[in-house]
């Protein structure tokens, strides 16, 4: 197993599906399983000791349920990244994900490909959301301050706005820096002074306002 290989925790009640996964993660040469869990609570116990890059979390789980263990593990272990793997495609178990801590949402209907791509995104500190069930992060109330002053339109340069883009499509900030020619700080900045403008406060408000903008239509 290579030092950079990217560790992954798996959560689902069931064994069939878990096997399954297994195999999915571990035919990549860049990924390894490192653990497995039935439960929400197991779960949280075993991330704290194994350390993860990523856990790949059912949602409708036995006792704990995946959203509360979701929001334990980034609690306890917030270098952990939690990508939702469910059935689900209703806007509430999206949104509670999210707000939870999940870095990504992939239905299990969802191509090989795409989790695969979805764990690489989460684990490079993106957020990736299901095309599916990107739409829902937008749903419900419209205030401005929901998803920034900037949702008209905001101010920002035009490099600014393609930092931006590029995070809410899942670009990890080294790639970013590698496509644009620029280091990874100078990328920070340029995010760090565009969620500014449009006092945004976490990935998933980029998301959602990169989603209003219709960066995502092509994506």
């Amino acid at each position: 197993m290579s030092v950079n290989n990217l560790r992954v925790f798996l959560v689902d009640d069931h064994p069939i599906v878990r096997d399954g996964l297994k195999a999915l993660v571990e035919a990549q040469s860049d990924m390894v399983v490192v653990g497995e869990a039935g439960d929400g609570l197991v779960a949280v116990q075993s991330v704290a000791e194994v350390s993860p890059d990523v856990v790949v979390m059912d949602v409708s789980l036995p006792g704990l349920g995946g959203a509360e263990a979701t929001e334990q593990i980034r609690r306890t272990s917030p270098l952990v990244k939690v990508l939702a793997l469910t059935a689900h495609e209703d806007r509430g178990y999206v949104q509670l994900l999210i707000k939870a801590g999940a870095s990504g949402y992939v239905l299990k209907r969802a191509a090989a490909d795409d989790l695969v791509r979805a764990i690489r995104a989460v684990a490079g500190g993106g957020l990736y959301l299901d095309p599916s069930v990107a739409g829902h992060v937008v749903s419900g109330p419209t205030r401005a301050g929901d998803f920034g002053k900037g949702v008209a339109g905001g101010e920002l340069s035009e490099r600014e706005s393609e930092v931006l883009r590029l995070i809410a499509r899942g670009h990890a900030i080294k790639e970013i820096a590698a496509n644009l020619n620029v280091s990874a700080r100078t990328v920070e900045t340029y995010k760090e002074r565009a969620m500014e403008k449009l006092e945004l406060k976490s990935r998933a408000e980029i998301v959602r306002y990169a989603l209003r903008r219709g960066w995502l239509e092509n994506a």
